[in-house]
């Protein structure tokens, strides 16, 4: 039996939250709300406990995992060094949806960052999220919440459905916000690098930073070797569909005709048009799809702008491939 318990996104109750930071605590999972995604939380400082987000996630080794903090200051006691353009960055964007990678701490266990020298930091802004963090009193590995390669959970219902009773806890306060995850820049690359767009734009890190490179996917074959951030590889967010992609209302319809014809089941991703909605509700439209039991999902693209991006990269990675129909 999965043990859920509903709590006020805004003002979580404090039992529940004790109860959750307990579990972390004692080196269990607890799966909880971001502004972006459902997170799967471990200690973040104990090995053991972030094995178990593996084994639960059936994820492999050489992807490593994102920290969640509650401070600027814990953050910082997890990195061996960090360079001048994350003050300015945490001054402007945390608590909020942006992942800094940095040069490690010694203390951050070789299971957190997949035995690479960088660690992956994040200061959610959910009010669940910040709850825990500091009734915890200690930094939550978390990855989403889903097993791994599916699309990522937005609502509780959705951690249930991939993970069940492989958690010892989680927090339902609803859906998430924002729908997307966070973006992923690492800061040991010059100039910074964007491993993931996600909930901060390019445009709004390149009005701080000036020039901001965005790194490519790469295969299973070269992540095994090591990734320098999360949600980077070819394959992911991948519905049980096969999923195609479009940048005209046209193609799409032109191309459901032809599967109709072929008697396929089709489902079509709906809010091309408007780039935050689609953000919201991407993952959940393609596990609902896959519930009915379609054999595609298509999908036509938002603009690569803003959180376009974002979407773009899910969706791209969603189908496996690197381009578009």
């Amino acid at each position: 039996m999965t043990n859920l318990v509903k709590v006020d996104p805004q003002s979580p109750q404090r039992d529940a939250i004790e109860k959750a930071a307990a579990i972390l605590r004692a080196g269990g999972l607890v799966a909880f709300p971001t502004e972006t995604v459902y997170g799967l939380g471990a200690h973040a400082l104990d090995g053991v406990a972030v094995r178990r987000i593996f084994a639960a996630k059936e994820r492999p080794d050489w992807d490593p995992l994102i920290v969640h903090v509650r401070d600027v200051a814990m953050a910082r006691s997890l990195a061996r060094s960090v360079p001048s353009v994350f003050n300015a960055l945490t001054k402007r964007f945390w608590p909020g949806p942006l992942t800094l990678v940095v040069e490690k701490a010694a203390r951050v266990p070789d299971e957190v960052t997949a035995r690479r020298p960088t660690v992956a930091l994040r200061m959610p802004r959910h009010p669940v999220a910040a709850t825990l963090l500091a009734a915890a009193r200690l930094p939550i590995a978390a990855p989403s919440a889903n097993r791994f390669g599916r699309p990522s959970p937005t609502r509780a219902e959705h951690v249930v459905e991939d993970l069940g009773g492989c958690v010892d806890l989680i927090l339902d306060a609803g859906p998430t916000p924002m729908g997307v995850e966070s973006t992923v820049l690492d800061l040991m690359q010059s100039p910074p690098a964007i491993l993931r767009p996600g909930g901060i734009t390019r445009e709004e890190l390149e009005s701080l930073l000036g020039k901001v490179s965005l790194a490519a996917s790469v295969s299973d074959e070269l992540a095994a070797e090591g990734l320098a951030g999360p949600g980077m590889t070819t394959k992911h967010y991948a519905p049980r569909a096969q999923v195609e992609l479009f940048e005209s209302g046209a193609a799409l319809h032109n191309r459901a005709d032809e599967l109709r014809r072929q008697n396929k089941r089709i489902g079509i991703v709906e809010g091309a048009d408007d780039a935050q909605r689609l953000a919201r509700t991407i993952f959940a439209q393609m596990r609902t799809l896959d519930a009915q039991s379609v054999d595609f999902i298509l999908c036509v693209l938002p603009r690569a702008e803003g959180i376009g991006l974002a979407v773009r990269d899910r969706l791209r990675r969603a189908a496996g491939v690197a381009k578009k129909r």
